[in-house]
């Protein structure tokens, strides 16, 4: 075996020992990712008077893509607007936890969800009464990012059941 074939199969060998596993709570509807970069997706049932479901979607890029924690917890605290103009970074809420052997850094943070509809397209999403909960996952494979939002009723309905699938994080 070549030097370069050694260090690419070490290379496969972190990545596939790093496959994230977890439990999806009960009410969670699983979908069919909608892109290669999401791992997997949920529907969360909206509550009466709420508009829309929630959406739970659990991100993986690899060793290489995503950022460090702090970028995508300063960058979705920035998808988010406050009715009043205050900067959302003072209302969020940053806490951390760990998980079978897993750092997981999260945020929380309600207001005008204000994300772009695609990735580098500049058309954002308006949708005010909103909250996202989200969390990097670190793992030796590289992190995965799981991102739920929705209307702030629904996602309160759902925070206790998001934080059980956090906690349900591990790797095999």
């Amino acid at each position: 075996m070549t030097k370069l074939s050694i260090l690419s199969l070490a290379a496969v060998s972190i990545v596939a020992a790093a496959t994230l596993k977890f439990d999806a709570p009960a009410g969670w509807v699983s979908k069919t990712p909608t892109s290669t970069m999401h791992f997997a997706e949920f529907a969360l049932p909206r509550i009466a008077g709420d508009s829309e479901d929630a959406s739970v979607v659990v991100y993986f890029f690899g060793t290489s893509g995503g950022g460090g924690v702090q970028a995508n917890v300063d960058r979705w605290i920035g998808q988010m607007r406050q009715p009043d103009g205050k900067p959302s970074k003072d209302l969020a809420k940053t806490t951390s936890l760990e998980s079978h052997g897993l750092k997981i850094s999260l945020v929380d943070v309600s207001g005008t969800f204000t994300a772009e509809m695609t990735p580098g397209a500049g058309d954002n999403v308006n949708k005010p009464g909103f909250r996202l909960m989200a969390a990097v996952v670190e793992t030796p494979g590289g992190p995965y990012y799981v991102k739920l939002t929705g209307p702030q009723k629904t996602v309160a309905k759902w925070s206790d059941s998001f934080q059980t699938f956090l906690k349900s994080l591990r790797l095999e």
